[in-house]
């Protein structure tokens, strides 16, 4: 990636594939690199007169209305209120299904896959816009998202935004009131994700991508846990923690993975 000056005072991005954005006059402009579902580098440019351009193999954006859905969660943003679908871009409700599913060991009356099905569920249906028509969605949901609670213990509403292959293992206890959970994410009973007091109640959690939290954990506030991070059963994070994090206790403090060997994947996470 590079910025090269042209000679008419603007800027043109150049990606990795070779390929340039011209984003305008460059006073106001924002470049925001991401991957792409093909694992390829693609550039939109946000511009303060021009909005939105892209350029890329994968160029799935290129109008500013479709921004929101696949920025990255930020505590500066407003919580959602669910007034739009906020299931993972790029796959269908069904083959979304069909993979948490799969990810919850394929096994149909999984507490965890139940939950996650629901909240698909009052996702998808926000894509139906006459509200009138969209009324007998919504009580099915409400009806079926309090059952989920009373019999499952997992409060997780449809206006938190949900990765892929998220994994709740167990159930009870389940208070899952983030702003953002990523994808590959394992989430154990007795949890809690939500506000740190109540005079703060727009700071909400940002859990990352392949987290992995024990029994028990509450993290709490506007705090963001980074990718790949091990959060100890029974612990209390309070604090943002950068991606890779271990650790464990009240409050939360750095520890490390038993250093004997490298985890594999499916093993149980020794922390000491």
């Amino acid at each position: 990636m590079s910025a090269r000056p042209s000679g008419n005072g603007t800027f043109r991005m150049c990606a990795c594939e070779g390929s340039d954005v011209d984003t305008g006059p460059h006073i106001g402009a924002n470049l925001d690199l991401r991957p792409s579902s093909a694992g390829v580098q693609r550039v939109v440019v946000v511009n303060a007169t021009s909005g939105v351009t892209c350029s890329s193999p994968d160029s799935a954006v290129g109008h500013a209305d479709t921004l929101p859905d696949e920025s990255l969660p930020s505590h500066d943003a407003p919580l959602p209120v669910g007034d739009r679908n906020q299931n993972p871009r790029g796959i269908g409700l069904l083959k979304l299904l069909a993979e948490d599913y799969r990810t919850h060991d394929s096994r149909l009356l999984e507490p965890g896959f139940v939950a996650i099905a629901v909240h698909r569920f009052g996702n998808a249906r926000m894509e139906v816009k006459p509200r009138l028509l969209r009324a007998p969605l919504s009580l099915a949901y409400n009806i079926m998202s309090t059952a989920v609670r009373w019999v499952c213990g997992i409060d997780l509403s449809y206006t938190v935004r949900l990765g892929r292959r998220v994994r709740l293992w167990h159930h009870g206890g389940m208070v899952l009131g983030a702003r953002a959970i990523g994808d590959d994410v394992h989430i154990r009973h007795n949890t809690t994700f939500g506000v740190l007091n109540r005079y703060e109640l727009s700071g909400k959690p940002i859990i990352g991508n392949r987290v992995d939290i024990g029994v028990g954990a509450c993290i709490l506030g506007a705090v963001t846990v980074g990718d790949d991070s091990v959060i100890g059963p029974n612990s209390v994070v309070l604090r943002h923690l950068p991606s890779g994090s271990v650790v464990m206790g009240v409050p939360a403090r750095k520890t490390t993975l038993n250093p004997e060997r490298a985890p594999a994947p499916g093993d149980e996470v020794q922390l000491r």
